[in-house]
């Protein structure tokens, strides 16, 4: 009797052991699972947020080609008008209009360099064409002229493209630091290196401005407050970059964007 007693309480312990293990197994697979279907969302939400961008930013550029090649078609040619008119105006050097209209022609020809430079600048064609080292320089040339900030600007390395997107991309970010430090930093000087190494293209902007808080910019909730830093952090999303900021009130700020190179 004992014995069937003792059978009993070891079946008894075998299947509790049994179920335990099965309950455990099944709620490890179900947490797997959940883990997993998790991840999932995560990664399509991921992917639909960057296929998104990737269409606003195509439409915008798009949008920027067009708008150059508007200015440079229209409003360039009115000019170009204009300053043939002035131009063949009979009138003497002692003539009371004679300096007015030579004045006039001064802002006229300052205006045509300025727009002949910013649909430069609009045109994704050209950017393509001409490498981004050369397009930055070109852009830090234009603020140089104006001699409102001391510019420095090195290149090093052996250059390599980088397919279209990238590339235009990169000049896009560089485009709104440079905006954001035009519009806000107060600086005084800029400098700006591209660096190519043997893995990773680095491009670093370093201004001494008045600095800000990037974490409270960054994490701002307000429509109007950090929608530029948003932006050049969702560029640098899309095509893998990655983007140390560092900046304090009073100190200046520095921007290191780094790109994987293919090999």
């Amino acid at each position: 009797m004992s014995t069937d007693i003792y059978i009993v309480i070891i079946m008894g312990a075998i299947l509790a052991v049994l179920l335990v293990g099965f309950i455990v197994t099944t709620l490890f697979l179900y947490q797997r699972r959940q883990h997993r279907q998790e991840s999932e969302i995560i990664r399509m939400k991921e992917e639909y947020e960057r296929e998104t961008l990737k269409s606003q930013l195509e439409i915008q550029e798009e949008t920027f080609k067009n708008i150059g090649q508007e200015l440079h078609d229209n409003i360039g040619q009115m000019l170009s008008v204009v300053k043939l008119s002035l131009a063949v105006l009979p009138m003497s050097n002692d003539h009371e209009a004679f300096e007015p209209i030579q004045g006039a022609r001064g802002v006229l020809n300052k205006a045509m360099i300025d727009l002949a430079n910013l649909t430069k600048s609009l045109h994704t064609d050209r950017i393509t064409q001409i490498g981004l080292p050369e397009s930055i320089h070109f852009e830090l040339e234009n603020i140089n002229r104006t001699g409102l900030l001391d510019i420095e600007f090195s290149n090093s390395g052996i250059e390599q493209s980088f397919d279209d997107q990238k590339g235009i991309v990169l000049f896009r970010i560089f485009q709104e630091n440079l905006n954001n430090i035009l519009k806000h930093s107060k600086a005084q000087k800029i400098q700006v290196s591209l660096a190519y190494l043997e893995d990773k293209f680095i491009m670093k902007i370093i201004d001494d401005g008045v600095g800000f808080n990037v974490a409270e910019k960054k994490n701002s909730t307000s429509s109007a407050a950090g929608v530029g830093l948003k932006s050049i952090f969702n560029r640098a999303k899309l095509i893998g970059a990655d983007i140390d900021m560092q900046s304090e009130p009073g100190k200046g700020t520095t921007v290191t964007i780094q790109l994987p190179l293919p090999d």
